[in-house]
């Protein structure tokens, strides 16, 4: 599977993006999508995940009421709609996908990576 990010850009405080991932091949429906994050100087850290079929989500806390992650897998696309955000939200933010259709939190645990798109928040 590959995969490629899109959708990021500069915002001001209190504004929204929406990042997209496209992904190649015929079994998109089939992988745990997730989206992670990673600010200068810091580790990558999880934002949110997906299963395949769409049916459980889970967000990291620091996600959680502003940003909602979804997938349209006719499109062999996933999204992560963000809202209210804030400088502390600036980070790459990368889409990853599972083989396993089973929800995790760790990098490790993910085996394909897009190439990561810039969200820039301004104050």
């Amino acid at each position: 599977v590959q995969l490629q990010a899109s959708g990021g850009g500069l915002v001001q405080a209190g504004g929204s993006l929406r990042l997209s991932c496209a992904a190649s091949g015929r079994t998109f429906s089939s992988y745990a999508m997730g989206w992670f994050r990673q600010a200068p100087g810091k580790e990558r850290e999880f934002v949110a995940a997906i299963r395949g079929s769409g049916s459980t989500i889970y967000y990291a806390d620091s996600a959680k009421g502003r940003f909602t992650i979804s997938r349209d897998n006719a499109k062999n696309t996933a999204y992560l709609q963000m809202n209210s955000l804030k400088p502390e939200d600036t980070a790459v933010y990368y889409c990853a996908a599972r083989r396993a259709d089973g929800l995790r939190l760790t990098s490790g645990e993910y085996d394909f990576w897009g190439q990561g798109t810039q969200v820039t928040v301004s104050s």
